[in-house]
């Protein structure tokens, strides 16, 4: 609905289940997506603010008759890297809330004083406390890089929430939100009715735009959009149900009417980029790997998977969910073109501090597939590897690993936005890289080696017939060498070559099919 120029999206129908079916509640959604706003509705809800909820599905499904006192704290603002830092926010929001409703806290220490609270409030009102935290993680989480200081936040956060079990009975509704989901009984000092909707379909809507509320709500601001364009770019976030849109990039589209990446220019986690780093994460797995629940739910500073951090950060979302005997298994991936191409730019921007030399590497890659020149690809990429510095190889192996060579080719093209796939199956095997543009296709095969010509990488492709399911496409394959002494390309060969419709044929009659999954 659209008010005075303002546009609401109608999501209190999610607010009323939630305070009806339950009373604890964590719910984690990528940065930017809307969760502070949803704790400002139920801030206000339980505060009795009707007038704010009129034409809205809850002003009909709300008991108006009661209002409850709210607490709400929010490590969102500001990067604290000490422990002390921390004590001393948090009990600056202790003595605000305070002081906003008449009360002196007189204990010390800030479980005691948190506790005070609660028990004053619930006293002075004859009604029990509703307790919001936003962002709760987010001390931890600017300082992964770090385990030391992460870990001396946790245990001041852990300090903090420990009194929440206790004060059960002085509690009307808890709501935590954050990006992460670090494990209970790291943080929450026993807390085991903490009801988690993260992947809970009730609520995978509850932050982010469906396609419909889109096209209904901002009806007065969609002319001459190109929807789809708009849904490749920002929608595909995908929680259990249906598929929704980052909030923050709709917005600043709609105002702008460019298509940029929005919320990543907001700034993406360092530590989540050096973890793939440190692990030597094979990038292109990034757009289709599948995890376990467990290596989705939960994780602790010092045992970080970087499957977890990309889903939980929001640069991965579900696009299959699988049931086992064990349990259930998820497969993931990009959700748009927006993380597709600005993911890899800021791995990139890791290895090569020098933007200069990364915007001529993606110019002169660029130009090589505008013209259909496989062969300029040789000096762009060799001058690329060169500009990164020395020093990002000592004491590591990352030359000797071909999924860094892989990784950061990848990188490379998928930052010009093009057609990229890593690891596309054929009957015999996997190509490395899938380029298609322009209705030309490159076929890209690495090697580790340090006295070759590219021919032996080149000849693979042919030999797996990891081309024929081109036919009818120009096709070019493209064998690279690369050497772990050097640091660098050593070999390149290429081949243009075209495919028939019975090689075609042949191809898919021996290709295995996926079994379909409920």
């Amino acid at each position: 609905m659209r008010t005075q120029g303002y546009v609401y999206i109608d999501k209190t129908a999610h607010v009323a289940r939630l305070a009806e079916q339950g009373k604890y509640y964590f719910l984690a959604r990528p940065r930017r997506f809307g969760k502070s706003l949803l704790v400002d509705t139920l801030a206000e809800a339980f505060a009795g603010s009707r007038e704010l909820f009129e034409g809205l599905y809850l002003e009909q499904h709300w008991d108006w008759s009661r209002k409850y006192p709210v607490l709400r704290f929010d490590f969102g603002s500001g990067v604290l890297r000490f422990r002390e830092e921390l004590d001393e926010r948090i009990g600056v929001q202790l003595a605000e809330q305070a002081r906003q409703r008449g009360l002196v806290l007189e204990r010390e220490g800030i479980a005691s004083r948190f506790e005070e609270l609660v028990l004053r409030l619930a006293e002075a009102t004859g009604q029990p406390v509703v307790l919001l935290i936003d962002e709760y993680d987010k001390p931890i989480l600017d300082n992964l890089s770090e385990p030391e200081r992460a870990r001396a936040m946790r245990e001041g956060l852990r300090n903090f929430y420990s009194v929440i079990k206790s004060l059960d009975p002085h509690l009307k509704f808890v709501l935590l939100t954050g990006v992460s989901k670090f494990s209970k009984v790291s943080l929450f000092s026993g807390l085991n009715n903490l009801k988690d909707v993260t992947l809970d379909p009730r609520t995978a809507t509850v932050c982010g735009y469906t396609h419909a509320e889109l096209i209904n709500s901002f009806a007065d601001y969609l002319d001459g959009v190109d929807l789809e364009e708009v849904r490749r770019w920002y929608n595909g976030y995908n929680f259990l149900g249906e598929p929704v849109y980052n909030p923050f990039d709709v917005l600043l589209y709609l105002d702008n009417r460019e298509f940029k990446p929005y919320w990543f220019e907001t700034g993406t986690p360092t530590f989540l980029i050096e973890l793939l780093r440190q692990r030597q994460f094979v990038i292109p797995e990034a757009d289709d790997y599948w995890a376990s629940e467990d290596l989705l739910g939960a994780f602790e500073v010092g045992a970080i998977e970087p499957e977890a951090l990309l889903f939980q950060t929001g640069y991965a979302t579900v696009r299959e969910r699988q049931v086992r005997p064990n349990g259930f298994r998820y497969r993931l991936g990009f959700p748009n073109h927006e993380v597709r191409i600005s993911l890899p730019q800021a791995i990139l921007r890791r290895y090569v501090p020098s933007r200069r030399e990364q915007q001529r590497a993606e110019d002169r890659l660029f130009q090589a597939l505008e013209q259909d020149d496989p062969a300029a690809l040789r000096p762009a990429l060799h001058a690329f590897f060169a500009s990164i510095p020395h020093n990002w190889y000592r004491r590591n192996n990352l030359a000797g690993y071909e999924g860094y060579w892989a990784s950061l080719v990848y990188c490379l093209f998928a930052a010009l936005g093009v057609e990229t796939r890593a690891e596309e199956a054929s009957h015999q095997g996997q190509v490395d890289l899938v380029i298609e543009y322009q209705g030309r296709v490159w076929l890209l095969e690495f090697k580790l080696a340090e006295a070759d010509d590219g021919q032996r990488a080149l000849d693979q492709i042919k030999t797996k017939g990891y081309h024929l399911r081109y036919a009818g496409q120009p096709v070019t394959l493209i064998g690279m060498d690369f050497s772990r002494e050097q640091r660098n390309l050593v070999g390149f060969a290429w081949e243009r070559i075209e495919e028939t419709a019975s090689d075609r044929r042949s191809e898919d009659s021996e290709m295995p099919r996926r079994p379909i999954i409920q």
